[in-house]
């Protein structure tokens, strides 16, 4: 019988879920669900027993649907609290013919995240970017080779631990395995990137509904994530504001008229309300609402590219990918922002599987449980701590 991977995508606005099996070349789509949110708030499950509940319901329409019970899946994790901070780390090599092990890169890859991060903070990944053996570095695989002392230098991405909890027993709760943990914006790289991109430098930024998160790469290493506060349900907020409405109508007029800057003369548009009279926009003044909050959040990607030295210095440019990404005329303001090229970020490596960038996430994260094999129902999730991200639980 074919293994089934299953990602699960628990977001601001829409919790989804994509079931796939493998195929002769791609994986290839078995069942895929979405449906609107509860209990999250910018990235974060406030509510978890309503999350729970939710799951339950859909994984209970999956069983029905598939014939076949779905125990596990492979988690997006995100959420306003997260950071990302450089570590570092030294040890001494332990065998006799100073010959480095797989045990001496996971004691240096521990040292590395011996860091006093305050009350209720952790640190939930690792990367590394670099080892340096005795002084010599840009080493990027040191089990096997020689030396005295081993560094390693590493990303690290932490966060506030409740707020892990929460979304940890959330899932637990609704009587599911975690079997990988993947950032919402390495789980899109992972569907949305090559290997070439990421070696010249390029940004890939989740817009989605709560929040906007990113991961730059640059010489094929991973040097900076972030997650920003602010998303695509603040243009809704904005524009509920603004024209006095209720945010449900706010969000229809986003999704059905909303662009983001105004392009030849303006134009009108008549929306039908039950039970109300009809409303009349014009394109002028939605952008005048629209174009100020996505200025705003690019200006916050472009300080996070400051911070690293690599603002306009991206060749592979910006990657836009989630829900927001798909609103009409994004990418040219997005490069007018940015002064480099931008594109949006559709998944590949799914047969079936619609060519939509708000997918992007869900469809990475069950790429990235292909990494485990066939022993992938049989890994919990300490296990797979160790195994996929090379690392010890602190």
């Amino acid at each position: 019988m074919a293994k089934f991977i299953t990602g699960l995508d628990i977001g601001s606005s829409r919790i989804k879920v994509l079931v796939a099996k493998e195929g002769e070349k791609n994986l290839e789509l078995v069942w895929k669900y979405e449906r609107e949110s509860e209990g999250v708030r910018r990235g974060v499950v406030v509510d978890g027993e309503r999350v729970s509940g939710i799951l339950k319901e859909i994984f209970s329409q999956a069983s029905r649907d598939l014939t076949k019970k779905i125990n596990s899946v492979v988690l997006g994790l995100n959420g306003s609290h997260l950071f990302a901070i450089p570590t570092k780390g030294v040890i001494s090599v332990s065998r006799a013919d100073q010959k480095i092990s797989e045990e001496d890169v996971q004691r240096v890859l521990k040292e590395a995240q011996a860091i006093n991060l305050g009350t209720n903070k952790e640190i939930f990944d690792i990367f590394p970017q670099e080892f340096v053996i005795d002084g010599e570095g840009k080493i990027k695989e040191a089990v096997g080779l020689k030396g005295i002392k081993l560094e390693v230098k590493a990303l690290a991405l932490a966060g506030f631990s409740p707020y892990f909890e929460n979304l940890k027993k959330a899932v637990l709760d609704a009587n599911l395995e975690i079997l990988d943990l993947v950032f919402h914006p390495l789980a899109a790289a992972r569907s949305c990137l090559d290997e070439r991109q990421k070696e010249l430098g390029v940004c890939l930024t989740d817009f989605g509904a709560g929040t906007t998160s990113l991961a730059v790469f640059l010489e094929g290493d991973l040097v900076h994530l972030a997650v920003l506060p602010v998303g695509s349900s603040n243009i809704t907020n904005d524009l509920a504001i603004g024209l006095k409405i209720e945010p449900e109508i706010a969000e229809r007029i986003k999704l059905e008229y909303g662009v983001a800057f105004r392009k030849g003369k303006d134009e009108k548009y008549k929306l039908e309300i039950d039970g109300e009279e009809p409303l009349i926009l014009s394109q002028k003044i939605l952008t005048r609402i629209i174009e100020p909050r996505l200025t705003e959040i690019f200006n916050e990607v472009t300080k996070e590219l400051k911070k690293i030295g690599l603002e306009k210095r991206l060749p592979a440019g910006i990657v836009l990918t989630g829900g927001g990404a798909k609103m009409p005329r994004l990418l040219e303001l997005a490069k007018k922002k940015f002064s480099l090229n931008c594109r949006l970020g559709r998944p590949k490596g799914i047969s079936g599987i619609e060519d939509d960038p708000s997918l992007a996430v869900v469809a990475g994260l069950v790429l990235a449980g292909t990494d485990f094999g066939e022993e992938i129902s049989k890994i919990g999730f300490a296990s797979k701590i160790k195994r996929f991200f090379k690392i010890f639980l602190p």
